[in-house]
């Protein structure tokens, strides 16, 4: 059933960035690292179930913060994705309580303090998983993202193996 669920919000959000195939390539990579990262790292079920669905939507803030204030940085996004997200995961009858912090990981997916949870620590190290390869980043930039940001093992380990750092 909650396969199923994911299944319909990953259409749900597909329908939602319509026409931006460069938004819906960053969402469905961003939900591989999480989904991988989540499982190697033994979340709970429900944990991972909260997880995946918060990795499709973490974006679903960037088109309001952009028809309402013609940009989308990274504190817009927090502050216009939260309805959203609660919008859509409401009309597929996801439980309340995964709900309510799907809404709070799309509202801080770009605030790097006061990370609680390893829903949120690995969100935000899927997020920098994709961002960092996109954006064609410089190696020491990536070294002292992995250093500062990363804490898991298997988060650590990608971002080491996939562009050749060390995070010692």
């Amino acid at each position: 059933m909650e396969r199923t669920k994911l299944d319909q919000l990953f259409l749900q959000t597909v329908a939602f960035f319509q026409n931006d195939p460069d938004q819906i390539q960053h969402f469905v990579k961003v939900h591989g690292f999480a989904a991988h990262i989540g499982r190697l790292e033994g979340l709970t079920d429900r944990e991972q179930f909260t997880l995946e669905a918060a990795a499709y939507v973490h974006d679903v803030g960037i088109p309001p913060a952009n028809r309402k204030y013609g940009s989308c940085n990274g504190k817009l996004q927090e502050q216009e994705g939260p309805p959203v997200a609660t919008e859509l995961l409401a009309s597929l009858d996801f439980p309340p309580e995964v709900t309510r912090r799907v809404a709070y990981l799309v509202g801080h997916h770009h605030t790097y303090t006061d990370i609680d949870g390893m829903d949120y620590q690995i969100l935000v190290e899927a997020d920098f998983l994709v961002n960092l390869y996109g954006g064609h980043t410089p190696r020491e930039q990536i070294e002292a993202t992995g250093r500062n940001l990363f804490k898991t093992a298997a988060g650590k380990r990608i971002l080491s193996e996939m562009f050749g750092v060390e995070l010692q």
